[in-house]
Order: structure tokens, then C-alpha cells, then sequence
């Protein structure tokens, strides 16, 4: 408790135990005891004149006493006192004004406040009072106000309050009070101003007995449920000069006898159900100057008589039904400050007459079905600060007039069919914050001048023909935060400058012919939350800055030429709801940042780009993400670590190198097959997964010619069978004696840590792991531990035609060839008997690449692959996207061969697709690549016989080799 407090209390009990020491009248001690009660301390400084030891109140501040001595006026404003009712004054016989306005009393009010029957004052507004207006009030047959507003009351209005027969002043507004307003208060035959709006919860229709409250001058029942039609009886009111029942339920029309209120100033009846015709009587209204009728249902044309209303300063009637032309009376309203129509069906031209309302500040005419040109008139406002005038069908040239208008500050046309171009006067108006134009005809380049516009916060010129460069002085338009020039015909380079512009929230672009590179200056637009680069020719890299841009939501640079990498700066961007880098030139792996992006919710993507790796996990963090695109890229890996995100109502993934099975979470169920289609390995039915993937094997059964076969074939013969190799005697086995006392030739290609022995004296049946049509294959462990393949020629019989032996030509060509993808040569032997080759091991996937090699004739990076994709990229990109014949890929040379050796193209094709899947466990095993080039040489053996072989110089011998880089493929003699 606060000293003032323990002060107040201690006087009090001295007051009680020895009334002999104060002098203080029954009523003094009475609002002395109330002051106890307060619980604010704060405020005990405002009663410092309330004295004990005086003899009454009547001095102290707040009170004011009859001439008899007895308190009259208790009026307090604005001081927090924290207390319930004064119980205290309810004895206060004399008592005639009681205002606690604003004084945070709380509690309800007690019933006996009735006694106060003396009362003419009642304030009691903007408390916290609750509960219900007690019936007592009727007993104050002397009151004539009574102000209850903007408390937490509630209940009904009691019928007692028609006793109220001097109320002039009735005020409920803004408290919780509901049902109907009843029909006793027509009995308040002095009632001026009754204000009880801002009761939802109040019903009913307007009593038609108030027609009876002739000196009513204020009828405002605002924002309540009260419904029905405006009596007829209104126009009894004859004093009436506020008409206020707005956001209410009234249906109907206006009632033609409104106009006998001809005291009527303020009509107010926006935001009901009121339909039919404006009624023509409203022009007998002399006095009217706002007329607020918006969002109803009225219809019909605008009355002839409206114009009648010469003191009109505002009218609002849009977003209505209304119909038909301005009648030419109109041009009568010379006091006219506002005009909104917009949101009709008025049609016909704008007049000219316009120009005469020199009063005019806003004039809304949008939404409508205007025609013809803007009349040049217009120029003569030169209060206008507003003129709406999109969603028309307006024609012509922008008028050069309007930038007579020198306070102008919003003009917007947009929706028409403006043509011409923009005049530069326009851009010298000094207020203008707000120029939209979008989707229009408009045409031109936009002016240097345009700079001088220092106050535009909003500059939209969309949708139309606009052409040229952007100009750079849009620098200086520090205020700007909207600047939208999208779809027209701008070119050239984003100009730098633009990062000025700190005030930027929005920048779209999209849909020009712009050039260039994104300007890294718009790391200093630290407002920006939308920027549409989207559909232009954009080039070069994001820019590693972007992740300065903290205010980011939407990210639009789709349908560009954009390359590189995603920057991971991008995960800084925590605000972002949208990201789309779609059909762009993108290379690399999805950073693991995108994933942190936990705002997502609209849209994710990066479809038609060259992205590579796998979907990061940090995906599974995504879940609030509706709409994930990543379709049309080079993506592996699995879809397991999308399988959280339940909120995902659209998902592509189509036609990447994605495995596995796809997640069997309902959001995943509902999804259609495109979602996933293009991925050969992507299991959407789990039961049907095996026999899918044995189909595409069977499915792939094309390509390379017959030299090439034979490569293959000797080169897989190394890899076939599981390892015998067994150390008998340590690291050595029997051989023939007869070939290890053989003197052998050895020619070595690589530099060589083993010699002829190490590999002779290991040739035994224990180390034999294929067979072939042309020899064994060995498998040798070196004393350096190196594993090793050895193949062993059959011996040539006498009389043999040496053209089949391909041993030669094979030695020949891989021993000229420096490529990571063939098998290396390390060496070969021969004694004058047996030839042996010395290999080192190689793997699948280079097999296929080398494969793919040939029959292009093309690098795995050849420059002359479009778009300087992987070689693999490019031939699914062909064959599965752009759907062109196998042939197409082929080295064209090839195409001269004969129809047969074509057939074995395509077929080695599918072989070497089949190696180089992007997922490892996908690819066929060397048995099983042996056994489908096996059965493409079988089926094609005929043509082998005959000599139609690609190797050349059969007679090449090991101890001749040359070190020339020979083709593999010969072009058909001319």
C-alpha cells in the first residue's frame, strides 16, 4: 500500500474513532471514503484538494455544490481510478450531473442508482461496466442524457427507458447489447440524438414509432444486425440531419419519402442489401452534402434530380448496380470534392463537364463501362489528388492536361485500351506517388525525365508495348517500392543503378527481351520481397549476393539462360514462399541450403535445368512446401527423402536418373504416374518393379559395328568367372617346361615393375578364368602384389588364314589408344609360338562410355555437344525428351555401312546404355554384357565369316606395334 493510501485510511479511522476532531458534512466523509477505494495510487496527486478538515466538499476539485451547500456535479474525466460504481453517492438527494468518463470504472451498475432522482446528467461512458442497463434508469423523470457508450454492457435495452420523456441525449453505442430497440421509444418526445451503433448483437427492424421522436436530429444505429426496410415513416423526421445505419442488414428500397427529411445533411447507408432505384425525391434534399450508398445492390440510372443537390460534396455510390450515362444535371454540383462511382455498370464517355468541379480531389470511375477518350477538361482540377479510371474501355491518347493537375498524386488507367505513348509531363508532377497503367496499348520509350517522378512510390506499366532500354535514371526514384514494367518489349541490360532504389519491395521484369547479366546491386535492396526476372534472355550466373536480399518471398528468374551453380547464399533467404530457376542453363548438385528454406510454402522449382547429384536430405525439412517441381534434369538417388512432406498437393519429378522405390505414403499414392514417368529405375509400382526392369533390358538392343564387337568381346573375356588363383609352393605353379624354356620376346608399353617370368611361370590351370574363341584368360598376381589379366592366343594351325586372327590388330589398337575409359595395354609377349597380352583391370561404366565414344565420334566433353552437356546427358536427352530416332546420335560415317551392321549398332547401344546407368546396382554384371554381345555376334555370325570386320592391317604383329594413334573406325572406301 502507498503512504498516500495508509495516509487516507489512518484519516479515516481517526474520522470514525473521534468524530469530534474533523468538521467534515455526512457527504464529504462519504466521497472521502470513495477515494479510499481507489486502486490507483498514481493518481491520489489529482485529489490533493480533497480535504478532511474542511467543512464540506464544495471546494474541492471535481465537485460542485447547490447553493443550499449540497453536492450537485460530480464530474470526472479521464483519470484512471480502478474502482467499482460509487455506491457511496447513491444517497446524494441533490445530485444532478455524474460524468466518470474514462475512468476505468469496472462492475456493474447497481440498481439502486435509481435513487439518484435528481439526476439530469448520466455519463457513464467509456468504462468497463458490464452486465445489464437496469430497468431503474426509467425513474429518471428529470434526465436528459444519458451516455452509456463504449462499455461492456449487454443484455437488452430495457422497455423502461421510454419513461425518459426530457432525454435528449441517448448514447449506447459501442457496448454488447442485444435484441430489438423497443418500441417505448417512440415515448422520448424530446430525443435529438440517439446513437446505439456498434452492437452486432442488436436485431430487429427500426421501430416505425420513432417516427413519433419529432425533434430527432441524429439516428445512428451503425454496424448491428437491425434488418428489414427503412419505414416510410422517416420522412416525418423533419429535423433530421444525420441518417447513419451503415454494415447493417437493411433490405429494401429507399423510401421515396426520404426526401421530406429536408433538414438532412449525412446519409449513410453503405454496406447493407438495399436494392431497387435511387429514388428521384433525393434531389429535393437542398441540404445534403455526403451521400454514402456503396456496396449495396442498388440499380437503374443515376436520378436526373440528384443534380439539384447543390451543397453535395461527397458521394460515394460505388460497387452497386447501377446503370446508364451521367445525366447532363450532374455538372450542376460545383461543390463537389469526391466522386466515386467506380464498381457500376455507368457507360457512355466521361464527360467534359467534369472539368467544371474545381473543387474536385478524388474521382473514382473505375470498374465501369466507360468509352471514348479522357476529356482534356480534366486538366482544369487543379485540387485533384486521385483519379481512377482502370477496368474501362476507354480509348485514345493519354491527355497531356493531366499534368496540369498539380496535386495530383494517384493516377491509374490500367485496363483500357489506351494507346500513344506516356507524356513526359506527366513525370514532372512533383506529388505523383502512384502511376499504373498496366494492360494497355501504350507504346513508346520511357523518357529520361522519368527520373524527375522523386516522389513515385508505385510505378506499374505492365502488359503493354512499351520498348527501348530501361532508363537509368529510374535511379533517382529513391522513394519507389513498386516498379513493374513486365510484358512489353523492353531490351538491353538491367541497368546497375537500379540498386539506388532501396526503397524497391517489388520488381517484376518478366516477359521482355532483356539481356545481360542480373546486377549484383541489388544486394542493396534489403526491402525487396518479389523480384520476376522470369522469360527474357538473361545470361550469367545468379549472383552469390542474392542471399543479402532477407526480405525475399517470391524468387522468379525462370525461362533464361542462366549457368553455374545455385548459389547456397540462397539459404540465407529464410523469408522466401517461392523460389522457381526453372528452364535455365543450372549445373551442378541442389545445394543442401535449399533445404533450410522452411518458409516455403507455395513452390519449389528447378525443373529443366542440368542438375546433377542427389535430392539433398535436407529436403525433409520442407514441410510446409505445396508445389515441388525438379522434372527434366540429370537428379539420382532415391525419393525417400521426400517422404515427409504430406503437404505436397503437386510433385514432378519426371524424367531424371532417379531409383528405387518411390515412397508408399498416401500424399505419394495420390500423385499420377507423369509425376515420376522418365525414370527407368524409379519403382512406382512395387509389384510390378521386377519384371519392369528385366523389360528394359530386353527393351535396350541396339548398336556398333563388328570391329567393335570383337574389341568388346576379347576385352570382356578378361573379366569372366570367379578367381581359381590358388598358391601352391607360395606364389608360384607348375607350367610346361617347354614354354618356360622358350626364349620370349617382351615389349612393354607402361613402365613395368614385374618381367617375363612373373608372368610366364604363373600360367597354369589353377589361374585360368575365361576362355574365349581366341585363347585363355589368366589371372596373375605380380610379386608387387598388382592383379593382372593375361590372355594366351591359340596356337595357329598350319594353313591358317591369318586375316582371323584379330589378336594383332586388337594389340595394335589398344596399344596406340591414351583414353581413361579403355582398358590399359601394359605390355605383350610372344615366342615365336604363343602370344600372350598383358592388361591391366577396368570396369563397366568405362566400357559403356568408351561404347558411347565410338558411335557418336564424339568426347565425353566434345565442344561440339550443345550446351556443353556430358555426352551421356545428351543421348537420353535425344532419344527420351526430343524422341529422335536411334540413328540420330550416330557417328554419320556410320550410317554408309550396310543395314546389317547398323542393326548391330543399335543393338551394342542398348548394351552400352545398359553400363552406363546412372545408378551402379543398375548396371548389367561383365557375365551378363558378355552374354548379350555374345548373342548380337551370334546372330549376326554370318556377316562376321565374311570378312566384314572394322580393324585394319590384319598382319600386325606385336613386335611391329605402332605407337600412331590408328582410328578405330574407318569411313567405306570412296
Amino acid at each position: 500500500m502507498s503512504r498516500n493510501s495508509i495516509t487516507i485510511v489512518l484519516l479515516l479511522i481517526n474520522i470514525s474513532l473521534f468524530p469530534g476532531i474533523s468538521s467534515l458534512n455526512q457527504e464529504g466523509l462519504f466521497l472521502f471514503s470513495w477515494l479510499s477505494s481507489f486502486n490507483s495510487s498514481t493518481n491520489y496527486y489529482h485529489f490533493s484538494s480533497w480535504n478532511p478538515t474542511s467543512e464540506t466538499p464544495c471546494k474541492w476539485e471535481f465537485i460542485k455544490c447547490s447553493k443550499e451547500g449540497f453536492v450537485a456535479n460530480i464530474e470526472l474525466d479521464s483519470i484512471s481510478l480502478h474502482t467499482s460504481f460509487p455506491t457511496q453517492i447513491l444517497s446524494f438527494d441533490h445530485l444532478s450531473v455524474l460524468v466518470i468518463r474514462n475512468g476505468s470504472l469496472s462492475g456493474e451498475i447497481p440498481a439502486s442508482i435509481g435513487n439518484l432522482s435528481s439526476l439530469i446528467t448520466l455519463d457513464l461512458s467509456f468504462n468497463d461496466l458490464v452486465g445489464r442497463i437496469p430497468p431503474e434508469i426509467g425513474k429518471f423523470s428529470k434526465l436528459e442524457s444519458l451516455q452509456l457508450s463504449t462499455n461492456l454492457l449487454g443484455g437488452e435495452i430495457p422497455k423502461e427507458i421510454g419513461n425518459l420523456s426530457n432525454v435528449r441525449v441517448l448514447e449506447l453505442f459501442d457496448n454488447q447489447i442485444s435484441g430489438k430497440i423497443p418500441e417505448e421509444i417512440g415515448g422520448l418526445l424530446a430525443l435529438e440524438t440517439l446513437r446505439a451503433g456498434g452492437n452486432p448483437e442488436m436485431n430487429g427492424e427500426i421501430p416505425m414509432q420513432i417516427s413519433s421522436c419529432k425533434e430527432l436530429e441524429f439516428l445512428g444505429l451503425a454496424a448491428t444486425g437491425i434488418s428489414g426496410q427503412i419505414p416510410s415513416s422517416i420522412g416525418e423526421l423533419k429535423k433530421l440531419k444525420t441518417f447513419s445505419i451503415y454494415t447493417a442488414n437493411l433490405t429494401g428500397e429507399i423510401p421515396q419519402e426520404i426526401g421530406n427529411c429536408s433538414a438532412l445533411e449525412e446519409l449513410f447507408l453503405y454496406q447493407n442489401d438495399i436494392s431497387g432505384n435511387l429514388p428521384a425525391e433525393l434531389g429535393n434534399l437542398k441540404n445534403l452534402n455526403t451521400l454514402l450508398l456503396w456496396q449495396n445492390r442498388l440499380s437503374g440510372e443515376i436520378p436526373e434530380g440528384l443534380g439539384n443537390c447543390s451543397s453535395l460534396m461527397v458521394i460515394d455510390a460505388s460497387l452497386n448496380s447501377l446503370s446508364g450515362e451521367f445525366p447532363e444535371s450532374l455538372q450542376n454540383l460545383a461543390s463537389l470534392e469526391e466522386f466515386l462511382i467506380s464498381g457500376n455498370n455507368i457507360s457512355g464517355n466521361i464527360p467534359a463537364f467534369i472539368g467544371n468541379f474545381s473543387r474536385l480531389k478524388q474521382l473514382e470511375l473505375d470498374n465501369n463501362r466507360f468509352s471514348g477518350q479522357i476529356p482534356s477538361s480534366i486538366g482544369k482540377l487543379k485540387e485533384l489528388s486521385l483519379f481512377y479510371a482502370w477496368q474501362n474501355n476507354i480509348s485514345g491518347y493519354i491527355p497531356g492536361e493531366l499534368a496540369n493537375c498539380r496535386n495530383l498524386q494517384a493516377l491509374d488507367l490500367s485496363h483500357n485500351f489506351l494507346t500513344g505513348s506516356v507524356p513526359d509531363s506527366l513525370f514532372n508532377l512533383r506529388n505523383l506517388s502512384q502511376l499504373l497503367l498496366i494492360s494497355n496499348k501504350l507504346s513508346g520509350h520511357l523518357p529520361p525525365n522519368i527520373g524527375n517522378s522523386t516522389t513515385l512510390i508505385r510505378l506499374r506499366l505492365g502488359s503493354n508495348n512499351f520498348s527501348g532500354q530501361i532508363p537509368a535514371e529510374i535511379s533517382l526514384m529513391k522513394q519507389l517500392s513498386f516498379l513493374e514494367l513486365s510484358d512489353n518489349q523492353f531490351i538491353g541490360e538491367i541497368p546497375p543503378e537500379i540498386g539506388n532504389c532501396t526503397e524497391l519491395e517489388l520488381v517484376d521484369l518478366h516477359n521482355n527481351k532483356l539481356e545481360g547479366t542480373i546486377p549484383s546491386s541489388f544486394e542493396y535492396l534489403h526491402n525487396l520481397n518479389v523480384l520476376d526476372l522470369s522469360i527474357n534472355t538473361i545470361t550469367g550466373i545468379i549472383p552469390e549476393n542474392v542471399g543479402k536480399l532477407k526480405s525475399l518471398n517470391k524468387l522468379i528468374i525462370s525461362d533464361n539462360e542462366i549457368s553455374g551453380l545455385i548459389p547456397k547464399s540462397l539459404g540465407q533467404c529464410k523469408d522466401l514462399q517461392l523460389l522457381d530457376l526453372s528452364s535455365n542453363r543450372l549445373t551442378g548438385s541442389i545445394p543442401e541450403e535449399i533445404g533450410q528454406l522452411q518458409g516455403l510454402v507455395i513452390l519449389l522449382n528447378f525443373s529443366y535445368n542440368l542438375l546433377t547429384g542427389n535430392i539433398p536430405d535436407s529436403f525433409s525439412s520442407l514441410s510446409k512446401l505445396a508445389n515441388l517441381d525438379l522434372s527434366h534434369n540429370m537428379l539420382t538417388g532415391s525419393l525417400t527423402v521426400l517422404r515427409g512432406l504430406d503437404n505436397l498437393v503437386s510433385l514432378d519429378v519426371s524424367y531424371n536418373n532417379l531409383s528405387g522405390p518411390v515412397p508408399d505414403t498416401k500424399a505419394f499414392q495420390d500423385f499420377p504416374e507423369t509425376s515420376f514417368s522418365g525414370n527407368q529405375r524409379l519403382c512406382v509400382n512395387r509389384s510390378k518393379c521386377l519384371q519392369k526392369m528385366i523389360n528394359d533390358r530386353n527393351a535396350i538392343k541396339n548398336i556398333v559395328i563388328y570391329a567393335i564387337l570383337s574389341l568388346a568381346s576379347t576385352m570382356l573375356i578378361v573379366f569372366i568367372g570367379i578367381p581359381l588363383f590358388m598358391r601352391i609352393h607360395g606364389a608360384f605353379c607348375k607350367s610346361k617346361d617347354e614354354e618356360r624354356d622358350l626364349d620370349w620376346e617382351f615389349t612393354p608399353f607402361q613402365k613395368l615393375n614385374f618381367s617375363v617370368d612373373d608372368i610366364v611361370t604363373r600360367l597354369c590351370d589353377t589361374n585360368i578364368v575365361g576362355k574365349g574363341g581366341s585363347g585363355l584368360v589368366y589371372r596373375v598376381e605380380t610379386p608387387t602384389k598388382q592383379i593382372i589379366a593375361v590372355k594366351k592366343l591359340w596356337p595357329m594351325k598350319k594353313g591358317e588364314n591369318p586375316a582371323r586372327d584379330s589378336f594383332s590388330a586388337e594389340v595394335q589398337t589398344l596399344g596406340s589408344i591414351r583414353h581413361r575409359n579403355i582398358v590399359r595395354l601394359l605390355g605383350c609377349c610372344n615366342n615365336g609360338r604363343t602370344s600372350l597380352r598383358i592388361t591391366e583391370k577396368s570396369d563397366v561404366y568405362s566400357f559403356g562410355v568408351v561404347l558411347l565414344e565410338v558411335l557418336t565420334g564424339l568426347e565425353p566433353t566434345d565442344d561440339r555437344i550443345p550446351d556443353g552437356v556430358h555426352l551421356i546427358y545428351w543421348i537420353n536427352w535425344e532419344l527420351k525428351e526430343r524422341r529422335k530416332d536411334f540413328t540420330a546420335i550416330l557417328d554419320q560415317r556410320l550410317l554408309l555401312r550396310s543395314s546389317t551392321q547398323i542393326q548391330e549398332m543399335l543393338q551394342v547401344l542398348g548394351v552400352a546404355l545398359l553400363c552406363v546407368h546412372p545408378t551402379p546396382d543398375e548396371r548389367p554384371t561383365m557375365k551378363d554384357v558378355i552374354a548379350m554381345l555374345m548373342e548380337i555376334r551370334h546372330e549376326n555370325h554370318e556377316d562376321s565369316e565374311k570378312g566384314k570386320g572394322v580393324f585394319t592391317n590384319p598382319n600386325a604383329s606385336c613386335a611391329s606395334f605402332s605407337r600412331s594413334s590408328e582410328p578405330l573406325i574407318r569411313s567405306p572406301p570412296s
